[in-house]
């Protein structure tokens, strides 16, 4: 989708021109306010659309009226959702350019109409014969950086939402690994033996039932006078089948979006430099899959991690907290100011928060405020999950430091409590919990079913404002 900036966004020759309608008021078009208010009594409810031809009274062939409902109750995820809504509907009608001819807001909204509206326009075909409709021209009248931050935002997204949609054949350790040297940072891959050497046996024990090679990934943003150091970090398996603990059929079907953590840190990662922060970012991950082989972990395995704790395997399908343990003592290293992780980490905290938000915790609540509010603006919900220390008691061993599971009961908190233990005090550091979010099996708001690229807008933005 090619974005222009246009003075008289009205007048342009295009398939359809989108104009906004609050409820009970005029539209800014003549055609517009004839027939969809005064002769159909078209309401303006948040997200409606009413669709007209101009018969070639303008210059756009139809009129897209766009509800955007009550005036003093929009803000900025409104305002995209509606946006996604009106580029679904130009879709359907096999639109190939489209006009926004927005009046009457009272706040910024421009980087909502690029970011919305690519986030609509969005199609996983690659593997398909038959290709999707794409809008090819879209045109704003709005401040044109804003419309940039948007277009950045929703094309970390897409990158992220490409990796997390491939399926685990094509998104190897390896192809993460290439896919974090093209992005014109200063990155170091490690390979196994340089991580046997850093001692990341909890890691490394996750990979060893799979023939492809694990990668460690470490991609580098660092300006000339950084105001803080922060490390991100992703969850990178690229395919869970649950190792000797082996994971039913059904669940197995969609595992290929369990590196969705990593996913999103290489869409961050990929949009940095253009944002130019003035802080220090580190995007790491530990890449690998979690399979059944000659050398896999099984069940009882004691392993000990880069700082030394040791890990009892309770359950081989809670890999993924086995891998950031060892990433987490990594950054740790790094001395930086925060670390924040993201992963499809657990089945009881989409239990808990289903499709429509995600979970969040750490030691520091002031940075687990920041980003609860950051993620609310940029679209994109967290709930704080308890970490009272009462959780830990089923991680308890009676053989090593804690095993990597307990109880099935508050299962989200208790692994939150388990990343702690590898992080140390002197660090600020959240975890978010994307299980129910980074994938979706129907549509939801803006989003089609599959990878929705959970993270990218909240750990840009926070990064950004820091």
């Amino acid at each position: 989708m090619e974005i222009k900036i246009i003075s008289d966004v009205k007048n342009q020759e295009c398939d359809i021109l989108v104009v906004n309608m609050f409820e009970g008021k005029e539209t800014s078009n003549e055609i517009a306010n004839e027939y969809a208010l005064k002769q159909d009594k078209f309401e303006g409810k948040l997200g409606t659309t009413y669709l007209l031809p101009t018969y070639g009274k303008q210059s756009a062939k139809k009129v897209l009226v766009l509800g955007l409902g009550n005036e003093e109750e929009l803000n900025n995820n409104k305002v995209r959702e509606a946006v996604s809504k009106a580029i679904k509907k130009a879709l359907q009608m096999k639109a190939k350019t489209v006009a926004f001819d927005f009046n009457g807001i009272k706040f910024e909204y421009a980087d909502m109409i690029s970011e919305g509206a690519m986030i609509a326009d969005y199609a996983f075909d690659k593997y398909k014969t038959e290709k999707k409709d794409h809008i090819e021209t879209l045109y704003i009248n709005a401040d044109e950086n804003l419309v940039k931050k948007g277009q950045k935002r929703a094309e970390a997204m897409e990158l992220t939402r490409n990796i997390a949609n491939e399926p685990a054949e094509y998104a190897t350790p390896e192809k993460l690994a290439e896919i974090a040297l093209s992005l014109g940072l200063e990155t170091k891959i490690y390979n196994k033996k340089e991580c046997e050497e850093m001692g990341m046996t909890a890691y490394l024990a996750v990979a060893r039932g799979s023939a492809k090679e694990p990668k460690f990934i470490h991609m580098k943003y660092i300006p000339q006078n950084p105001k803080k150091r922060i490390a991100i970090i992703g969850k990178g398996l690229c395919f869970d089948s649950g190792g000797m603990d082996l994971k039913p059929p059904a669940s197995m079907l969609t595992m290929r979006d369990d590196m969705s953590g990593a996913a999103c840190i290489l869409g961050v990662m990929s949009k940095i430099k253009e944002f130019a922060p003035e802080v220090e970012v580190h995007g790491i991950i530990a890449a690998c899959e979690n399979m059944i082989g000659p050398d896999a972990y099984k069940p009882g395995d004691i392993l000990t991690a880069k700082n030394g704790k040791t890990i009892e395997i309770d359950n081989t399908d809670a890999e993924g907290r086995v891998t950031l343990a060892d990433a987490l003592c990594y950054a740790c290293e790094l001395k930086v100011d925060e670390i924040i992780d993201i992963a499809t980490l657990t089945g009881a905290c989409m239990v808990a928060l289903g499709t429509h938000a995600s979970g969040i915790m750490g030691n520091n609540n002031e940075l687990v405020k920041k980003l609860i509010e950051i993620g609310e603006k940029s679209g994109e919900r967290y709930w704080e999950m308890p970490m009272y220390k009462e959780y830990f008691d089923s991680l308890k061993s009676e053989i090593a430091d804690m095993k990597n599971t307990g109880s099935r009961w508050g299962g989200a908190s208790a692994a939150g409590l388990f990343l702690k233990e590898f992080v140390t005090d002197d660090v600020k550091w959240a975890h978010l919990d994307v299980a129910g979010t980074a994938f979706l099996e129907k549509p939801q708001k803006e989003f089609i079913a599959g990878a929705t690229g959970v993270g990218v807008r909240t750990l840009l933005n926070y990064i950004t404002e820091a």
